[in-house]
């Protein structure tokens, strides 16, 4: 089965930044797209941003000019850089990775930003 290890969370103060990483192993033949969304308390699960396989990029409004993200095919690896991070960042950040049609999911990392 596919596989996802996220790394990265943690607490930060608002303005402050921080990098996921995500990393694809397992029953990987066939990956394309991979990226991230989050979910705050009380609130749906929403996307943040996605890459293709060959780099094309699609951010959330509210991230967009703040986060990237990006990839690296030989690793199996998507990142998220966050910067001027804001309280309402608060989520659980989950990993997904398309393969053969199919979506996977990574078990969340928790990103709490502090005011």
């Amino acid at each position: 089965q596919v596989q996802l290890e996220e790394s990265g969370g943690g607490l930060v103060q608002a303005g402050g930044s921080l990098r996921l990483s995500c990393i694809a192993s397992g029953s990987i033949f066939g990956l394309s797209a991979m990226g991230w969304y989050r979910q705050a308390p009380g609130k749906q699960r929403e996307l943040v941003a996605t890459v293709s396989g060959r780099g094309n990029t699609n951010y959330a409004d509210s991230v967009k000019g703040r986060f990237t993200v990006s990839r690296d095919n030989a690793k199996n690896t998507v990142y998220l850089q966050m910067n001027s991070l804001k309280p309402e960042d608060t989520a659980i950040y989950y990993c997904h990775a398309d393969v053969l049609g199919r979506r996977y999911w990574g078990q969340g990392t928790q990103v709490t930003v502090s005011s």
